[in-house]
């Protein structure tokens, strides 16, 4: 506790040019006469800590004295900073906060780790907007990660959905966990795609290396394309008449982006995207009796055949 305490002090006097007693003890959370004692202790311990006296006075570091984090390596400094969740962060208003603890690490770190938090964001994202999964990871996921972190080119065979198996030459820009699934964002020739590591039946990475495009932007490339896949399995349409309960619980319910574009216009009666009509039958079950299908016929024969059947079983 103390140890954590005493790091905190040297990065809050490396920041401002002086710090109080008082000011110190605030943020430290302790007494006035504990960070007397702090300031003793790294004093004697080689870190320069010099005390103005007087009413105006207070601690500071002299000597151009900063702080380095030399027991990091490159591969644990960069670990370091995947250990944020982006999206998640945002939605609890901790953006900035995380932001600000990334820059104090960053500000520590000796000059040769100093692009390990860019080199990190540039590799790795992860997208985890629903409960956590678990799962096995795919058999060959270290040998791609080992070609993304070192940028080195690889050949891989890749089985297609219709069951046909292709070879690829790839240049490995990044990985994306997405609901426990892993999935690799490439360049092949002069475009970006984007495939399932789990259906790699083979992987070898070469020994030559590409250059990384640095515009390239992994988090923005993988939300883009995530809304693309998106709209593209939402392919049928239901019309539907909604209470205002129902409005609240569509997006809960059903494919967000779809329900939101359905509510845009604040209408009682939407016309919403849908996968399937036997997705559509067990997404809107769940609104019960804040939703009424209108169309097309055969899933309002659907629903009124559940609730016919669930009007004989409560009376």
């Amino acid at each position: 506790m103390r140890a954590a305490r005493l790091i905190k002090l040297v990065l809050l006097l490396q920041s401002r040019p002086s710090m109080t007693g008082g000011e110190l003890a605030r943020e430290l959370e302790v007494s006035e006469r504990t960070v007397a004692r702090d300031v003793t202790a790294l004093s004697e311990a080689g870190v320069p800590v010099y005390a103005d006296r007087g009413r105006a006075g207070g601690y500071r570091l002299i000597g151009g004295y900063r702080t380095r984090l030399t027991g990091l390596g490159r591969a644990e400094a960069e670990a370091l900073f995947l250990s944020g969740v982006p999206a998640a962060l945002r939605d609890m208003g901790l953006a900035d906060a995380a932001s600000a603890a990334r820059l104090k690490v960053a500000a520590a770190l000796v000059p040769a780790l100093s692009d390990a938090p860019v080199s990190a964001a540039q590799r790795f994202h992860l997208d985890a907007p629903a409960w956590w999964r678990s799962g096995e990871p795919p058999e060959l996921l270290p040998a791609v990660a080992d070609a993304v972190w070192d940028d080195r080119r690889m050949t891989a065979r890749y089985g297609r959905r219709d069951g046909e198996e292709v070879e690829r030459e790839l240049e490995p820009y990044g990985l994306v966990l997405k609901a426990g699934v892993w999935y690799l964002a490439a360049r092949v020739e002069d475009d970006f795609r984007v495939y399932r590591v789990d259906r790699f039946t083979a992987v070898a990475v070469g020994e030559a290396r590409f250059e990384r495009s640095e515009s390239f932007d992994l988090p923005a490339f993988w939300e883009e394309r995530a809304a693309e896949f998106a709209r593209s399995i939402l392919r049928d349409r239901v019309e539907v008449r909604l209470t205002g309960e129902g409005a609240r619980l569509l997006p809960h319910v059903t494919d967000r982006r779809a329900a939101e574009e359905a509510l845009a216009a604040g209408a009682a009666t939407v016309t919403l995207s849908v996968e399937s009509l036997e997705v559509a039958y067990a997404q809107l079950l769940a609104l019960g009796p804040e939703v009424e299908v209108l169309g097309p016929p055969q899933l309002r024969a659907r629903f009124a055949e559940a609730a016919a059947r669930m009007a004989a079983l409560y009376g």
